[in-house]
């Protein structure tokens, strides 16, 4: 690799590494605040002692939350809240759990800042004339329909536990109430901003400079504590190196050949099926590196990879890191479900979601 083929891999790649650092950094300091667990305080108060109307409303806080927070941040957020909620009402922890690890996949469609995988697509799609502005308008529909897919699998295999009532409200942590207000602002204010097409790498990185340095007046005991994922963005730039070479190698005329050419249906749903067979196999992130330079000849095709690659990794515990951060959470909180069970259930949501998200994509071109 030339030192030009470099500095314009680094050019792509810096701008998503620092978007994820800092919203990570975000979250972080948002769940110590405890904007979380008043989230979840405000929904079992909000679902008024029905189990049906507790799961619709923490539906709605996980699509938010991914959506303008990404995917990453609702795997390892939004997780212990619905399995704290489940365990303080005394009702089954089972359909928040999936709902979390579902819909952090599903519902990191609708703008760039959801998936690290919407980012990196960005400037194809302004290559190919869309733009920001465009990209959202191209992604409603089959992000729409994602969530809905979603909703009705979830529906399906967990419909006896989200019957009944429930008796007592989840209590709220004590929480610093200065802290508490300003990390409540900065998620706020970061989602319209994200929606607004503002670089992500510079709003979350003057949020996450905000919250850091009030975090440093407020417990600066605190700052010590802080988990920053240097070694996954490491990881991740090394991944861009090593497929960007791999694709200038010969693996280029093999993903042609998988994910053939042209914008009809039966066409979108070959992109969206390779997409989601090499998440499944590998991983989404690299998935959508490879793919992506056999995808980006049209702006459907390359929103077709993307519902492969963001909505139907529910296959393997691999598929993408939202699951294995979702593991990891169900397992500090003595939650756990059987690979077979997580198997077959996510081929049925993947297959549900990202089919009628194809369909949609379709049908809106």
């Amino acid at each position: 690799m030339s030192g030009t083929e470099l500095a314009d891999l680094f050019s792509r790649v810096a701008p998503v590494l620092v978007f994820f650092v800092a919203i990570t950094v975000v979250a972080e300091i948002a769940d110590g605040a405890g904007v979380f667990d008043v989230a979840g305080h405000w929904t079992s108060r909000a679902g008024r002692h029905r189990v049906l109307l507790l799961w619709l409303l923490f539906v709605l806080l996980a699509v938010v939350c991914t959506v303008f927070l990404s995917l990453d941040t609702t795997a390892v957020l939004l997780t212990p809240v619905g399995l704290a909620i489940a365990a303080q009402l005394g009702i089954s922890p089972l359909p928040f759990a999936m709902t979390t690890l579902w819909l952090a996949n599903t519902a990191s469609l609708l703008l760039p800042v959801s998936n690290l995988s919407n980012l990196l697509s960005l400037h194809h799609f302004d290559e190919l004339g869309v733009g920001h502005a465009g990209y959202v308008r191209l992604a409603a529909a089959p992000a729409l329909a994602a969530v809905v897919g979603t909703l009705i699998v979830l529906w399906v295999f967990n419909r006896k536990d989200l019957r009944g009532r429930y008796e007592p409200d989840a209590p709220p942590e004590p929480h610093d109430p200065v802290m508490l207000r300003i990390a409540g602002g900065v998620c706020l204010a970061v989602g319209p901003l994200f929606a607004l097409g503002l670089s992500p790498a510079w709003v979350s990185s003057v949020a996450a400079v905000v919250l850091v340095v009030t975090l440093g007046v407020r417990d600066r005991r605190s700052l010590s504590r802080l988990s920053v994922p240097w070694q996954m963005a490491l990881g991740v730039a090394v991944l861009f190196v090593v497929i960007d070479v791999a694709l200038r190698h010969g693996l280029q005329p093999v993903l042609e050949s998988l994910a053939g050419s042209g914008t009809a249906p039966a066409d979108l749903a070959r992109v969206a099926g390779s997409g989601a067979l090499t998440a499944n196999v590998a991983n989404n992130l690299p998935a959508y590196i490879a793919l992506e330079s056999v995808a980006s000849d049209a702006p459907q095709r390359l929103m077709a990879l993307l519902i492969g690659v963001n909505v139907a990794p529910l296959v393997t515990p691999w598929a993408s890191l939202a699951t294995l951060l979702w593991a990891q959470r169900c397992r500090a909180r003595g939650l756990s479900v059987k690979p077979w069970t997580l198997a077959v259930q996510g081929l049925v949501c993947a297959l549900v979601a990202a089919g009628l998200s194809v369909a949609a994509l379709a049908l809106a071109g």
